[in-house]
């Protein structure tokens, strides 16, 4: 959640739920009760999130339940755009695909409800892997987990990323190709990163980004297979009930390209909050190589583009940590010459992998 949301009046927030969800719901407004009403900082800097119970009155009979709202964001942080309807549309398609998602209940388009548009979706009870605090440096699967429950942990919430590989696209999400952008789903991609640069920084502090950039323009893979991918693919995206994966999270990234760009975020982000960090590894984690094995395993697909969409990953992801240092200046967080926009976990990162594919 963005920190715009801070300022969100949650007893004003619970009224308009209630006066909007009593018809949806077929009951009068004193039937409906919304309670634990709030606004986890959490759950980042891309979308705002609230979290709440509904309770219901009908026929006698009470019924509770715990919902989530995604409400875009009314100012954009993260993304020079941002299309909830989109993720809506994406995680009811994917409801009887097999790929654990949160089931969508509503979604409101207009803007007079809460301000923005937004959907409501059950919630899904379990534990979310940290990265802030780094997951491979305190929390729960430091303090809990043996590393034989680790290394399972890593397998069972990696292959329910590797589920949206499989999922029959054609037909059911062509709606996420972009034609006007590019020939290519990595043509349409590269043009929206280019474009996101140009709206979001300067180049003169981020050499490495246009270095990256220049990179990806002039080494594009000869093979390009298309798939359904994640986009946001990481352990800190799902929800565990135990061990067992339970629900993919984040899905403002999703699109139509080669899949291994999920695998590359998946372990560039893993290498970020890590060697980002000047972390160790937690034990008990799968090595790259292994998920990579396995994941051509799974999938079926094959990794010869890895690297490629490795330095695609870290020049996104230092993307949104300088959007993230920009936004932190803005509402002084830290001071304007603090350069945690140009020098971040990602960034040091991103220079590393340009040095090995040069």
């Amino acid at each position: 959640m963005g920190f715009a949301d801070e300022e969100r009046d949650l007893d004003e927030t619970a009224r308009k739920l209630v006066a909007w969800l009593a018809p949806h719901l077929s009951l009068p407004e004193e039937s409906v009760r919304i309670e634990n009403l709030e606004a986890p900082l959490s759950t980042g800097f891309s979308s705002d999130t609230l979290l709440f119970d509904l309770t219901c009155a009908r026929g006698g009979e009470t019924r509770e339940e715990g919902l989530v709202a995604r409400l875009e964001p009314e100012e954009y942080v993260m993304f020079p755009t941002y299309d909830i309807a989109l993720q809506a549309r994406v995680l009811q398609g994917l409801e009887k695909t097999g790929v654990p998602v949160p089931k969508v209940r509503w979604f409101e388009p207009d803007e007079s409800v809460l301000g923005v548009p937004f959907y409501i979706m059950e919630r899904v009870e379990g534990r979310i892997p940290s990265d802030n605090p780094p997951m491979h440096d305190e929390g729960w699967i430091v303090e809990e987990l043996s590393e034989s429950e680790r290394e399972k942990l890593w397998w069972n919430g990696f292959e329910a990323m590797c589920k949206v590989h499989g999922v029959s696209w054609k037909g059911h999400f062509d709606f996420l190709l972009e034609p006007e952008r590019g020939d290519t789903p990595l043509d349409q991609q590269l043009d929206y990163y280019q474009g996101y640069f140009r709206w979001g920084m300067e180049a003169s502090r981020h050499p490495d980004i246009v270095k990256a950039l220049e990179y990806l323009e002039t080494n594009k893979p000869a093979k390009q297979p298309i798939a359904l991918c994640w986009g946001d693919s990481r352990l800190a995206n799902q929800i565990f009930d135990g061990l067992e994966c339970v629900a993919l999270l984040d899905w403002e990234m999703v699109r139509l390209g080669d899949p291994v760009q999920d695998l590359a975020w998946w372990l560039a982000s893993d290498r970020c909050f890590t060697e980002g960090l000047e972390l160790e590894r937690l034990a008990g984690f799968p090595s790259a190589a292994e998920t990579m094995a396995r994941w051509q395993e799974i999938t079926g697909f094959d990794v010869s583009s890895f690297d490629y969409y490795t330095i695609l990953a870290l020049t996104r992801f230092s993307m949104q940590m300088a959007r993230v240092g920009q936004y932190m200046k803005k509402i002084e967080i830290i001071d304007e010459e603090n350069e945690f926009d140009a020098e971040n976990l990602a960034s040091v990162t991103l220079r590393r992998a340009l040095a090995e594919v040069r």
